[in-house]
């Protein structure tokens, strides 16, 4: 007669980490479970509510269009305040301050007494407003060309992808630096829409490998069984199931885009006076790096805090869509989960026990 072993330590683990999981999700649809995958992303949290914070700043102090701000200096009195236009902006003494004050130039000034944090925060509006079209129109077409290519296959196939091939083969930064050098003079929305017409490449073709996986299951097999045509089945069926990893390759796409657009400004290829975007803050004033350095600082900073923001907020979405990741349980629950597993196993065995004994008397 052979006795049962016993599972490993590390089974146990699997088997506590299976359960928790399962219970987490239990109950909820696919759209709960992502959405409450990604409010646990804390990265993704971080990255979204300074981002928010970065995009209220900008729109709000400054004003855009026809609505004000709240910001009173405009773009500057014509008059340095501080000897060089040194920045206003004092942190707390618990950061080795004198106090924390604003004053009337944070930012600090140039040498013709222009207020900084009104051309940085017009920039970020314009880098932000580039960056927002770059991706939509990156978005349309690379999903567009890379769900026919994929759907359809065969010659369809071939010359969208002999296509996109030609696209890629370009590097670029040169291709953006044509591009910028016959829009960038004529608008900041134009410069934009131009940009996005050659960075949809990388996303046709990830949008094509999703098609073509999607298109052999049994779901779209039963959509044509049933009558559904092409459009439908690619509309209503394929692309809901390719959505996760369409938005996290265009949160990716918009966070390298605004990068594009700060080199492309800051060689003088993109995006010209009198619109103001952050790389051509940058390019205006790094000549003045060592003598003014805050007129180099503020347009960098905003550069690198909207990137590793958006990058944030992808490998969030990256994660919340993927369901391969496994969110680790902490040791409490593991432990909590673990003495409920024993408290349900106790009694089990005890029953029986006790209908062995109750068979083995009758007989």
């Amino acid at each position: 007669m052979s006795t049962p072993q016993n599972p490993q330590n590390g089974d146990d683990s699997v088997t506590i980490e299976n359960a928790i999981e399962l219970k987490d999700v239990e109950g909820l649809s696919q759209g709960q479970i992502v959405r409450s995958r990604f409010f646990r992303h804390k990265g993704a949290m971080v990255g979204l509510a300074v981002l928010i914070l970065v995009v209220l700043l900008a729109f709000t102090s400054v004003g855009f269009g026809p609505v004000p701000g709240w910001w009173p200096q405009g773009a500057g009195s014509g008059k340095v305040i501080n000897a060089g236009g040194a920045p206003t902006l004092s942190m707390p003494t618990w950061l080795g301050g004198s106090g924390f004050a604003i004053g009337e130039h944070p930012f600090g000034q140039d040498e013709n007494g222009h207020d900084m944090f009104y051309y940085v925060m017009k920039g970020t509006q314009t880098s932000l407003g580039v960056m927002f079209i770059i991706g939509t129109i990156a978005c349309v077409l690379g999903v567009l060309i890379g769900s026919l290519s994929g759907f359809f296959r065969g010659r369809t196939d071939g010359m969208l992808m002999r296509f996109t091939d030609l696209v890629i083969t370009v590097p670029t930064i040169v291709i953006g630096a044509v591009i910028g050098k016959m829009a960038g003079s004529l608008s900041a929305a134009i410069f934009g829409a131009a940009l996005g017409l050659i960075l949809w490449p990388s996303l046709a073709r990830l949008v094509r490998g999703e098609f073509l996986s999607l298109r052999e299951r049994e779901f779209v097999d039963a959509a044509r069984v049933a009558g559904a045509s092409n459009t439908r089945i690619i509309f209503k069926h394929i692309l809901p199931n390719a959505i996760g990893v369409i938005i996290v390759a265009t949160t990716l796409l918009m966070s390298s885009a605004i990068l594009l657009e700060t080199a492309l400004s800051y060689l003088g290829f993109g995006i010209v006076a009198p619109d103001i975007s952050l790389g051509q803050l940058i390019s205006q004033y790094q000549s003045s790096f060592a003598t003014r350095p805050w007129l180099f600082w503020w347009p960098g900073l905003f550069i690198v805090v909207i990137a590793l923001c958006i990058n944030f907020i992808g490998d969030g979405l990256r994660d919340a869509f993927d369901p391969r990741q496994k969110r680790i349980p902490s040791q409490k629950k593991m432990d909590r989960a673990a003495g409920a597993s024993r408290e349900t196993t106790v009694p089990l065995q005890g029953q029986g026990g006790q209908a062995g004994m109750a068979i083995g008397g009758g007989s």
